[in-house]
Parts: structure tokens; C-alpha cells; sequence
């Protein structure tokens, strides 16, 4: 096994369907020494009146949307207490406290998460985009989708930006799913890849290492986050990557493992050092 751990996962509570003793069982299973519970971090304060909230109150999961550092806080406090106590019921695998982090280019936002950093003390900090700011509104995946094809290729240059700036801020462990658009089968094409270059070279810059997500192993693109084009780009960079998983529901621990340790083989990728 090329990696003994999992660190990208989510639990109830959140937007995962398992809670977090379910998910150390499986890990144990597998064999991990060590999982990391990194349940979502969202921030902004018009995040509520975003299309994709009224969705995530139906499917039960709008907790992990708030408009405040204060609100933020308010749940997770008590998640990292619930993680220190799942510590002490599991000895004998380790257990971290992580975050998966959206990521706003702005000072007043960069500010308050700063503050929430140094209440939480998180073990390390995923970085992420699933959101594009346009037009005073925050626009998801599913929006760009629906969008006409001049507006997703501005809104698609939006993503790319915020993901650079990400990486290029120092403030996170690892970047996560680079390339999400491909989610809803956009960015794919060679147009995009003078965008994502300079995202990768903004981690190296930043020594910021960049995860193979193989939860976007599917039948009909069968690949990780981020895509063989780009990661030939982190090759080229010397970016440090980690498998993750981006477990949301504890049979998915560990899915593709193999696939992806095979992807750092063929790519000479270099190795996330925890």
C-alpha cells in the first residue's frame, strides 16, 4: 500500500451519511494507521442566498454553508471536541482534525478565517473551490452548467483564478479536486490548460501539495481529480500530491487506491510527506 492513511473525508453532522466511529472502523479494515475527518468549511456572507442553499436544505446538508466566522465556529468547536473523544475510543489509530476550506479572495475574508484558525487548531487544511463569484452572487458547478456558453467560459476563468490565488496563499495543506468543472462536463478542453498551469505552478510556488481525488473514477471518464494533463504539470513542477478519497460515506474509504498509487508510478509524482 503507497499510503497508509485517508485525510479527505466527510461525516454526519455535515454532509457525510456515517458518523465518524463508522468511518475509523473501515479505515481500520483497511488497514490505515491513520484517518483525518475534514468536513466542510464554507464562508460568505451571501452564501444562503446562493441557488444551490435551497437544494442543500432539501437534501439536508445546508448546515455546512454559513454566513459567519461566528456561525462557523458554533459547530465546529464541538465537532473537533467530538473527534478529540473519538481519539480517546480508538488508541490504536490516529485520528486528525482537518477542514476542507473554500477559499475567497478577499482581505475581510482572509481575516476571519485567520481568527477561526487559531480557536480550531486544525491538524492541517484542505484548500478548495466550488464556488465562482459573478455579479454579486456565488454561482456552484451546477450554475455554470446552466449558464450560456459565453458566461461559463467567464465563469470558468473565475474558478481558475480563485484556484490559483488559493494556492498561491500559502494558507492550506494540500489543494483539493482541481479541476471540479469536469464534474458537469466543463474545462476539459486544451483551452483550459495555460489556466491550470498556472495553478499548479502557484502551489509549487507556495510548496503547496495538490491531492489525486479518485472520487471521480467513473465509468465514462475513468479518472481522478485532477486530470493526466495536469498532473504531468505537477510532475513538471515537483508539486508533492496524496491520495485522497473524499469519502462521504464510509464504503468509499479507500476506493481506486490502487489506481491512483499506479498514477504516481507511471508520473513520477513526487509523495505528500505528512
Amino acid at each position: 500500500m503507497i499510503q497508509k492513511y485517508t485525510l479527505h473525508m466527510h461525516t454526519v453532522g455535515f454532509d457525510g451519511q456515517d458518523t465518524v466511529q463508522t468511518m475509523v472502523n473501515r479505515a481500520r479494515e483497511l488497514g490505515f494507521d491513520t484517518v483525518g475527518i475534514s468536513n466542510h468549511f464554507i464562508v460568505n456572507p451571501v452564501v444562503k442566498q446562493a441557488k444551490m442553499y435551497f437544494y442543500a436544505k432539501i437534501g439536508g446538508y445546508s448546515n455546512i454553508y454559513s454566513a459567519s466566522f461566528d456561525e462557523v465556529l458554533s459547530r465546529f468547536v464541538p465537532h473537533y471536541e467530538d473527534l478529540s473523544r473519538a481519539q480517546e475510543q480508538n488508541p490504536d489509530i490516529k485520528i486528525l482534525r482537518g477542514m476542507e476550506v473554500d477559499f475567497f479572495n478577499n482581505p475581510k475574508w482572509r481575516d476571519g478565517f485567520e481568527k477561526a484558525i487559531k480557536i480550531l487548531k486544525p491538524d492541517y487544511i484542505i484548500g478548495s473551490a466550488h464556488f465562482v463569484e459573478y455579479d454579486g452572487k456565488l454561482l456552484n458547478m451546477h450554475d455554470l452548467k446552466n449558464s450560456d456558453a459565453k458566461t461559463q467560459d467567464i465563469l470558468l476563468s473565475g474558478y481558475w483564478e480563485n484556484v490559483k490565488n488559493a494556492a498561491h496563499s500559502g494558507m492550506f495543506t494540500w489543494m483539493a479536486h482541481l479541476d471540479l468543472p469536469k464534474k458537469v462536463g466543463l474545462g476539459r478542453a486544451e483551452q483550459w490548460a495555460d489556466f491550470e498551469s498556472r495553478a499548479v505552478e502557484a502551489a509549487a510556488k507556495s510548496k503547496t501539495a495538490i491531492e489525486i481525488n479518485t472520487s471521480f473514477y467513473k465509468p465514462d471518464c475513468y479518472e481522478p481529480y485532477p486530470s493526466n494533463r495536469i498532473l504531468k504539470m505537477v510532475a513538471k513542477n515537483n508539486v508533492t500530491v496524496l491520495i485522497s478519497d473524499d469519502a462521504h460515506v464510509a464504503k468509499n474509504i479507500g476506493r481506486h487506491f490502487d489506481e491512483a498509487a499506479q498514477l504516481i508510478k507511471d508520473l513520477n509524482l513526487k509523495t505528500f510527506t505528512r
